[in-house]
């Protein structure tokens, strides 16, 4: 069985989200999303390597900040996905019910991307100043919070000062947002570091559960983050990763970013996959072991 015949209540560019009263089944589909489109074809695996590795960190993490998981046993899922048992198995977790606050947290800890772009117009990356003479990949003096909103479906994050997120949801909240973005991205790069990791940025979602903040969504995986091989780092070149920078890297070089995107050709969806899976051993440190072989995508 490769997908579910029940219909998802919201359908984001890569989960889809059933509601189950007190709580919502998350489930990762195997499509790609890059540039805010979402393209045509999937990665095998990477559903599962996703909501494997959002696991691993919110169970790492769950003592420095409260996340909305509840199980990834699909036996104590509502007993309408019973039938889609080896589907779900891997790729779903239930998790508790969130207000999701409006904002891409988005942590950087190296000169990259967009941030890269900005950076060389005039010194900044999302109206933070930066000192003189960084390059591609140069390592920040500390890392920096730099929020964006968070776009519905077909339209674009845009990038917002600290201030104007403050506006949005009040500068507690904002203050909470930002504290809670830094200590998790440190935690977890100071870990990557054992595991030959070097987490060059991140993004978090949160939302309020019973008054408290929350880490929802997923959490430090390669959709969400950039993981750079920490033995062959050295800043002044674009860096080899284990995210799906390899696909954006395709792209750039294949289509001008005008129409619908172009397929991806198989070989760039094999080297794909095995980089979600070899991202998924590093940081968890076990193989990764498909757990069932309905997963992989046609």
């Amino acid at each position: 069985m490769e997908a579910m015949e029940l219909r998802p209540d919201s359908h984001g560019k890569v989960r889809d989200i059933y509601d189950c009263g007190d709580s919502l089944l998350m489930v990762a589909s195997d499509r790609v999303s890059a540039f805010d489109y979402v393209l045509p074809d999937e990665i095998p695996f990477k559903g599962e390597v996703l909501t494997r590795i959002s696991a691993f960190w919110f169970e790492r993490f769950q003592d420095l900040m409260p996340n909305h998981m509840l199980s990834m046993d699909v036996s104590d899922y509502p007993e309408e996905f019973a039938p889609y048992a080896d589907y779900l198995s891997g790729r779903s977790m239930l998790v508790r019910k969130a207000q999701t606050i409006p904002i891409e947290c988005i942590v950087r800890g190296y000169l990259t991307g967009s941030g890269k772009k900005t950076y060389d117009q005039d010194g900044t990356v999302c109206g933070i100043k930066l000192p003189g003479g960084l390059e591609e990949a140069s390592k920040l003096p500390e890392p920096i919070f730099t929020p964006s909103t968070k776009a519905e479906l077909g339209d674009h994050d845009e990038n917002i000062s600290f201030e104007r997120c403050a506006q949005i949801v009040g500068e507690e909240v904002a203050a909470q947002l930002r504290d809670a973005s830094l200590g998790i991205y440190e935690a977890a790069a100071d870990y990557a570091a054992t595991r030959g990791i070097v987490v060059a940025d991140t993004k978090f979602e949160f939302g309020m559960v019973d008054g408290r903040l929350t880490l929802i969504d997923e959490c430090l995986t390669p959709d969400s983050s950039r993981f750079w091989p920490a033995d062959g780092y050295e800043p002044g070149h674009v860096q080899p990763s284990y995210d799906k920078q390899f696909v954006r890297d395709w792209l750039k070089a294949n289509w001008d970013m005008t129409g619908e995107p172009p397929h991806i050709p198989s070989d760039v969806i094999e080297g794909s996959s095995r980089r979600y899976a070899e991202a998924f051993k590093i940081i968890t440190a076990s193989e990764f072991k498909p757990m069932k072989e309905s997963h992989v995508s046609a």
